[in-house]
């Protein structure tokens, strides 16, 4: 490790500075801590951003994490996903999300829609 005298030979590198002083918070802190900074820096840049901001975030990671995984990843996480809601929540949880998304749907789909969806699931029992 190099000294930090005045020899400009001698002086740590941004990184070598930035890493050291990570591991010593690491040291000084707990869980709780980055608990509360993570909350605050959530907090500061939602107050900073806008949906479009957090659009182009999430589209950007979405593509990262589609490039770097494949369907058997999807169902596992998915299948995660399906068993922790379900040790988590209740039949009302299920009907009233169920209530929601019908809702929803109602409000963006006119008559043809269920006629059509009605004539797709009729004709799927043949």
């Amino acid at each position: 490790m190099a000294k930090n005298n005045n020899n400009n030979n001698d002086k740590m590198s941004r990184e070598e500075r930035g890493r050291m002083g990570g591991e010593a918070t690491s040291r000084n802190h707990d869980k709780d801590f980055y608990q509360e900074i993570g909350q605050k820096g959530g907090e500061a840049t939602s107050e900073n951003h806008d949906k479009d901001f957090y659009q182009e975030i999430g589209q950007k990671g979405g593509e990262a994490t589609a490039e770097n995984h494949d369907s058997e990843f999807y169902q596992e996480i998915g299948q995660k996903g399906g068993e922790a809601t379900a040790e988590n929540h209740d039949k009302d949880f299920y009907q009233e999300i169920g209530r929601k998304g019908g809702e929803a749907t109602s409000e963006n789909h006119d008559r043809d829609f269920y006629e059509e969806i009605g004539r797709k699931g009729g004709n799927s029992n043949d």
